[in-house]
């Protein structure tokens, strides 16, 4: 079917059936402004299905396809852009900040627990996994580090999980040293060595649930995702969040995300922007 037939109009009535189920299953909140992402995103799923118009793709859930395209369709809404070391700051404040506060707050213990809380299709944990490995090398050395990386969409998941990525992928943000040590050419794309897998723990896991089964955590990276939440989940999300972090435990949001009007469980480090603790933590006084 040609893209010049395809209509991605769509009706009000349906507009509001996809906010609904949207909200329900996955607890995306989708705003007026996002028709945008539900014209490019949904294309595609509707030509999966042989729709001819958004229009048909949302009827569709009215019918005996809703259990299968629910899943889809909020998969589809709920993958966001990502690549290796985006933003590049944060990375450089885990390394050359977080860790240190790490190292001086678990010298005793040498064990340190990373949360990447919205995965997507692997580049994010895999960075910092392979900030990790350098760093385990020389001041972790010794220290047992478990990276946990979770996604609500299975299907990108598994995308993550299997660690092949294009050409056009590895190029974006992974500097070139990092691609020669940790992946292999093969003729479907780069693929991530199992050295770099085995140090990352992926979950099937919707920030909306109480995340207690993912063990305390000392670093959380929620970046780039909150704003897919209504103001009252964002608080919930915040909420679970600071339930499951270690004493000075340290937290990254995405550039553009704040906690401010949803939750008072956290408070931003002014001296290291997109950073945040616990409102009643603080960072430890490191000697230069």
């Amino acid at each position: 079917m040609p893209l010049s037939e395809f209509d991605k109009s769509l009706s009000p009535v349906n507009y509001q059936l996809l906010c609904k189920m949207l909200k329900e299953f996955s607890g995306l909140h989708l705003t007026d402004n996002k028709m945008y992402l539900v014209e490019t995103r949904l294309q595609v799923v509707a030509k999966n299905y042989n729709f001819n118009s958004l229009n048909q793709l949302i009827d569709g859930l009215k019918g005996p396809l809703f259990q299968k395209l629910r899943v889809d369709i909020s998969e589809a809404m709920a993958t966001p852009e990502t690549f290796f070391f985006r933003d590049k700051k944060p990375f450089d404040q885990f390394k050359d900040f977080v860790i240190p506060q790490m190292l001086e707050r678990h010298k005793m213990a040498k064990r340190l627990n990373i949360w990447c809380g919205a995965s997507s299709s692997g580049q994010e944990p895999y960075s910092i996994a392979m900030i990790v490995d350098d760093l385990q090398r020389t001041v972790l050395k010794g220290w047992t580090v478990r990276i946990v990386a979770s996604d609500f969409s299975e299907k990108i998941l598994q995308k993550a999980k299997a660690g092949i990525y294009s050409q056009f992928e590895v190029q974006r943000g992974l500097p070139i040293q990092y691609l020669m040590k940790h992946f292999k050419q093969e003729s479907d794309g780069w693929h991530v060595k199992d050295e770099l897998k085995r140090m990352i723990d992926f979950r099937n896991f919707n920030l909306l649930q109480s995340p207690s089964s993912l063990g305390k955590m000392d670093v959380v990276f929620c970046r780039n995702v909150l704003f897919y939440f209504t103001p009252e989940d964002k608080g919930k999300i915040l909420d679970n969040i600071a339930s499951i972090l270690n004493l000075g435990a340290m937290m990254f949001l995405g550039s553009a995300e704040s906690t401010v009007g949803c939750s008072n469980a956290f408070i931003g480090l002014k001296e290291e922007r997109g950073v945040y603790m616990k409102t009643e933590d603080e960072p430890i006084a490191l000697s230069a």
